[in-house]
């Protein structure tokens, strides 16, 4: 058993923060549009932080907007708040 937990925190230690935020932002974009196979991230790590950056179809950025932005505050708030755990700065962009 103590050789798995070693493999692990191994494979633990390759993965940036940013790609535990920025899998979750591909999972709630995911669920929110009709054409997932179009939803691409490009996650920028910068010295201030992590920029993810929503590519979708046009006819699904509303969706992922929502009715006066309430959507993607959402997504940002979860964004935040997973960031904040692992130890880094996040926002979160749509571009349609």
């Amino acid at each position: 058993m103590a050789d798995d937990e070693i493999e692990t925190s191994d494979v633990e230690g390759d993965e940036l923060p940013s790609d535990r935020v920025a899998d979750l932002v591909e999972l709630i974009v995911c669920g929110l549009v009709d054409d997932a196979d179009s939803v691409s991230l490009d996650v920028t790590d910068g010295d201030e932080g992590t920029l993810i950056e929503v590519t979708c179809a046009e006819e699904d950025a509303g969706k992922v907007i929502g009715r006066k932005g309430r959507s993607i505050k959402a997504i940002r708030t979860l964004a935040r708040a997973l960031g904040q755990r692992v130890g880094t700065s996040v926002n979160v962009e749509v571009l349609g």
